[in-house]
């Protein structure tokens, strides 16, 4: 049996001329906006409100605003398992590129930031709702998220990804509308103020099993916490540049699709809980189709248990066993 397993990177810019490829999982956030009538508007304004978010951000030596500019690569990675050349669509994240108006350089941002992943899917949508299938109270399945987890930290320590990435990942995702955030007097510059959660979500629990952390923060003129997700130190691993290209990337999608928490008219207080049936809220101007989101989930969970798991169990199963 191959225990290293056989990862390749590939990349591809996300710009108002994108078109997702036929490997890309259609409910990732960026290629639901590449899609329909509204596919090139959509591009073009979200990249500009990630624009204008990283120079608000990103305001010293900066007097009309207009220094930075955001770009964006697709970071797709399939995995190999039995070292016959069939590979699967492991994990889709993104990667932050700043370019310097005026020094002209191009600096390297942050890997990660979105977050997708076909055995996720299957994790949640399959397995999850499968366990829970006319039960009362919710509960989760012995050994839930360890092969995701293992296949994650298996990436991240492998050759593949020293030979593509300098800095270890961070991804931000929204808050959860069922916990309870309390604003403590950290602050931090870029970030801004640290929020603590009253209770562990099973995301965090999820997330854990891949080797990642969290800490909530919510940066100056945002209007709720995120979520930082992160291995090491996520306040002095990264410098501020990069952390703001998470930032104004990652607060764009939220706007977008999660506005009643995102792009909410009131700010978050002391205590906050996140609520989606908020209805003082803004929209954009960006078509996002959110209940088609949460339908495919469930076929794109069913994909990976017919072509991943179904076909490799025993390798799978072998090789988790062994994982150090």
């Amino acid at each position: 049996m191959n225990n290293e397993f056989t990862f390749t990177v590939k990349s591809i810019i996300f710009d108002e001329n994108y078109h997702p490829s036929d490997s890309t999982r259609i409910t990732t956030n960026f290629a639901n906006l590449a899609r329909g009538e509204s596919r090139q508007a959509n591009l073009r304004n979200a990249l500009k409100m990630i624009d204008n978010r990283f120079n608000a951000l990103a305001n010293w030596d900066n007097p009309n605003g207009d220094r930075y500019a955001i770009e964006l690569e697709i970071i797709s990675v399939d995995i190999d398992v039995a070292g016959n050349k069939e590979a699967f669509p492991s994990i889709e994240v993104l990667k932050t590129n700043i370019i310097d108006h005026k020094t002209g350089d191009r600096i390297e941002g942050i890997v990660g930031n979105n977050f997708s992943s076909y055995v996720r899917d299957y994790d949640f949508s399959v397995v999850l709702l499968d366990h829970n299938k006319g039960k009362s109270q919710f509960s989760i399945p012995e050994g839930f998220g360890e092969l995701h987890g293992k296949l994650f930290k298996h990436f991240v320590n492998s050759s593949a990804y020293k030979q593509n990435f300098k800095k270890l990942p961070v991804i931000c995702l929204s808050v959860s509308d069922s916990k309870i955030y309390q604003r403590t007097e950290n602050q931090h510059p870029v970030l801004g103020y640290e929020y603590e959660p009253n209770e562990s979500s099973l995301t965090e629990q999820y997330f854990k099993k891949m080797g990642l952390q969290v800490r909530y923060f919510m940066p100056p003129n945002s209007v709720a916490p995120l979520a930082f997700y992160f291995f090491g130190d996520l306040l002095n691993d990264y410098t501020n540049l990069e952390l703001i290209s998470t930032i104004s990337t990652m607060e764009t999608f939220q706007k977008i699709y999660r506005p009643e928490i995102y792009n909410a008219n009131a700010v978050a207080g002391q205590r906050y809980q996140p609520n989606l049936k908020n209805q003082d809220h803004s929209l954009t101007q960006i078509v996002y189709d959110r209940e088609e989101r949460s339908r495919l989930a469930v076929e794109q969970g069913k994909f990976a248990h017919e072509h991943f798991i179904k076909p490799y169990q025993s390798v799978l199963e072998q090789w988790s066993a062994n994982y150090a």
